[in-house]
């Protein structure tokens, strides 16, 4: 083959793997769903023109080598912006709606001048994929001159700009809203935040206007989708369940200097971003440098990062968590050229003593390392990568009391990064951490389940762990732990219940005659995660067979009547599993004074809870209705 036909076959082929790469792009489903799926059919619909000069032995002449690098060109441009749309932020788009319709044009405009250059009737092509090509310039030649959002949803726009016009949420609105962009669930949300934060940091920190209504409608949405939730949507339960554990601070809003969560971060000549009150310490201390980028400060001046500090204010909104009061003194840590803590040389130390030390120096290690693993992200991704987890996960059969403790904390610790659960679990570590649950100490037993619950928001390991005989296990630890104990055994149940087999193996275990207890005494502080936990196994054909069985139709009313709105709408999802399809526990309901409490629920419950409410009104007004016809 000649070098010539060798440049004509890489050029086919490198363009031939720019439409496939376009057709692996993520499906839109925003406000550029439609324009976004018709470039990406018309772009595939080439393949062919590139796979038959491929295979033809003729050579391109040097200036139709340079109209097919321009296309290919054109193709990149448009594989950049086709992935930005489907990875982007759903409602930037939508309030930036102009600006998507322009880059789609100028995408469209280089395509089509591309594809114009060609001459199709120079090159050997057969009759079919020539009619084909001719379609799609034609297609692509009539998209060129119109606007890319000519149709677009008048409607949408309306209620956005109402939206960030007015100061009070309108529900109806934001209903449409959130449909129309599928904002539907809070895993919707978080990918739309993390989305959201990409544009900020994309911006350099100066955004621009867009900024303040983007956060304020994003925060209606976010508002107005975890009101409306079902017990179906996971991300929203494992929220309300583990709402007892501290969340993780995300590493962008942390102080490179302090570590902690920053209250009035400040911007230095390098660009980045401190609290306020530690790198004044810094630069009053006379240092002339950036401390994490060692480079030299041109001047002393320090910025407000308003973009930042909104951004922390929405998260600690959303964590309820309270800013603190005072930053308080920063740590002494030592500032090198690394943002991090993490000592590489100190952690492989430790990992030789665990690994060869004795009985008392694997203790040790082990105990520092669940230390290092609690204090930052950058630790945990340096221990895990240092090979540490299959050690640890050996020693969680240890005899030593003490040197479990660690290492299960350790690997929960660790299990706090997303990527680690995945290392944890293909060391094999899910048996012995529910032998853990079972033998260990009470510190171990309640850390082994909290790891679970850390492990199981993965799905597949929903199952594993289920299958691995951890739910009758935590449900001991349920009755038998501490307040805190309890909670983690509590989160963990709830959370492996979200799959079916769970729901079925819990009921077996005998989870139901606890849960009844700890619902029956407010003074346990176990009120919400019982209700939790009873609404989900409601669902299950065995857990509502035993919930009825339990006698729950009085304490449900009750609940119903004075719980906070949360156990509210939980309550009046096990009655109304309970009484769907049981004339019997209709009638103890009724008897109970269930139609009292649901008529107020309807009321002035959550949107959820009105729904719940009124159709066990329904069904208990069928009871009357047949009750009085009988009679007559």
């Amino acid at each position: 083959m000649g070098s010539t036909e060798d440049a004509r076959t890489e050029l086919m082929s490198r363009l031939i793997d720019s439409v496939k790469e376009i057709s692996g792009v993520s499906e839109c489903t925003g406000v550029c769903k439609k324009t976004h799926g018709n470039l990406v059919r018309r772009i595939k619909l080439l393949s062919p023109l590139f796979e038959e000069l491929m295979d033809d032995k003729e050579e391109l002449s040097e200036e139709n080598t340079k109209h097919f690098e321009s296309l290919r060109v054109a193709l990149g441009s448009a594989l950049g912006f086709l992935k930005s749309i489907s990875e982007g932020s759903k409602l930037y788009q939508a309030l930036k709606l102009g600006e998507m319709g322009e880059k789609f044009e100028v995408i469209t405009e280089e395509l089509e001048a591309a594809l114009s250059a060609i001459p199709y009737n120079q090159l050997s092509l057969t009759e079919e994929v020539r009619e084909q090509i001719e379609l799609v310039h034609a297609q692509f030649r009539r998209a060129k001159g119109k606007q890319a959002f000519a149709n677009a949803d008048l409607e949408l726009e309306f209620d956005l700009a109402l939206e960030q016009s007015e100061k009070e949420p309108d529900r109806s609105r934001l209903k449409r809203i959130s449909e129309k962009l599928q904002l539907k669930t809070i895993d919707d949300l978080k990918r739309e935040s993390r989305a959201f934060h990409e544009l900020v940091l994309s911006s350099g920190g100066d955004p621009g206007d867009w900024f303040e209504a983007m956060s304020s409608l994003f925060k209606k949405l976010k508002d107005y989708v975890q009101t409306e939730n079902t017990e179906a949507n996971t991300s929203e339960a494992e929220k309300a369940m583990i709402k007892h554990r501290s969340p993780v601070i995300p590493d962008d809003f942390r102080c490179p200097i302090s570590l902690e969560l920053m209250k009035d971060p400040v911007i230095v000549s390098t660009g980045q971003t401190y609290e306020r009150s530690c790198i004044q310490k810094w630069l009053d201390a006379g240092h002339k440098t950036c401390p994490k980028t060692q480079q030299t400060l041109l001047h002393t001046a320090l910025t407000p990062n308003y973009v930042l500090k909104s951004l922390i204010g929405l998260w600690c909104e959303s964590n309820g968590v309270e800013l603190p009061k005072q930053q308080g003194a920063c740590r002494s840590k030592k500032i090198g050229s690394s943002v991090s803590d993490c000592d590489r040389a100190a952690i492989l130390a430790l990992l030789d003593r665990l690994a060869n030390g004795d009985p008392e120096k694997q203790r040790a290690a082990a105990g520092e390392l669940r230390l290092l693993a609690k204090r930052n992200a950058d630790n945990r991704i340096c221990i895990a990568e240092a090979g540490a987890i299959p050690l640890l996960v050996e020693l969680l059969s240890s005899p030593d009391p003490r040197t479990q403790e660690h290492a299960v904390t350790a690997l929960l610790n660790l299990s706090i990064n997303e990527s680690n659960k995945g290392t944890i679990v293909n060391a094999g570590a899910i048996p012995d951490i529910v032998d853990v649950l079972k033998n260990g100490s009470m510190e171990a037993r309640e850390n082994a389940a909290a790891t679970l619950f850390s492990l199981s928001v993965v799905d597949e390991n929903k199952v594993a762990i289920g299958a691995a005989g951890a739910i009758p296990a935590l449900i001991t630890l349920l009755c038998e732990g501490t307040p805190r104990g309890k909670k983690d055994a509590a989160t963990a149940i709830f959370n492996l219940s979200i799959y079916q087999g769970n729901k079925a193996r819990a009921v077996k275990a005998g989870i139901v005659p606890p849960l009844m207890r700890l619902l029956k005494d407010p003074g346990g502080g176990m009120v919400d995660e019982a209700l939790a936990i009873l609404a989900i196994l409601a669902s299950h054909q065995e857990g509502k067979i035993a919930i009825g069985q339990s006698a729950p139709i009085p304490v449900l009313v009750e609940v119903i009547r004075t719980g906070s709105p949360r156990n509210r709408e939980n309550a009046a999802a096990v009655l109304w599993s309970l009484c769907t399809g049981d004339l019997q526990q209709l009638k103890l309901a009724k008897q109970f004074g269930a139609e009292e409490a649901l008529k107020d629920l309807s009321d002035s419950g959550t949107d959820r809870a009105k729904r719940k409410a009124g159709n066990i009104l329904e069904l208990l007004q069928r009871v009357d209705s047949a009750v009085n016809q009988s009679c007559l």
